[in-house]
């Protein structure tokens, strides 16, 4: 996990360039009733709220269930699309490099622990049949996944 993480960070580190170049005006653009970018970011950000959460919680408890939430709900009601976009960008980087923090603390022990009662089948991006048990390791490099696929609709 230390290497995977490491990777994680790299590559925050030249996104958050690449997203740093962009300006307000572009990131505001909508195209057919999409997010526009600053939406997808204000998105992100959501996510690594609620991951965060997740991944302190998932330390202490014996189960991997976790509260959802409704992603369009989220975004429309913290209006992300008027809010300066480098703020955004600062607010993600800070929130990811805490989540790398937390993860790294985490003992290699309970990130490997099968977790029998989860709801990964409900809130996990790729998600795992509630019939299979689930692992930590496997909930982070999915929050990850995530995130590197918005940031992929992003910069392109």
């Amino acid at each position: 996990m230390k290497e995977y993480l490491k990777e994680q960070k790299d590559y925050l580190h030249e996104v958050v360039d690449t997203l740093s170049s962009m300006s307000d005006i572009e990131t505001s653009f909508r195209e057919n009733e999409k997010w526009s970018k600053k939406e997808i970011l204000g998105h992100l950000i959501d996510s690594a709220s609620n991951n965060h959460q997740r991944f302190v919680r998932a330390q202490f408890t014996d189960d991997l269930i976790f509260p959802g939430y409704d992603q369009n709900e989220w975004v429309r009601v913290q209006d992300y699309q008027n809010i300066n976009w480098h703020s955004l960008v600062e607010l993600w980087k800070d929130f990811n490099f805490l989540i790398i923090h937390l993860i790294t603390r985490i003992p290699e022990v309970d990130l490997k622990k099968e977790r029998v009662n989860h709801n990964l089948d409900l809130i996990a991006w790729k998600e795992i049949p509630a019939s299979e048990p689930a692992t930590l390791e496997y909930f982070v490099k999915d929050y990850f996944d995530h995130m590197r696929h918005h940031i992929n609709r992003i910069i392109v």
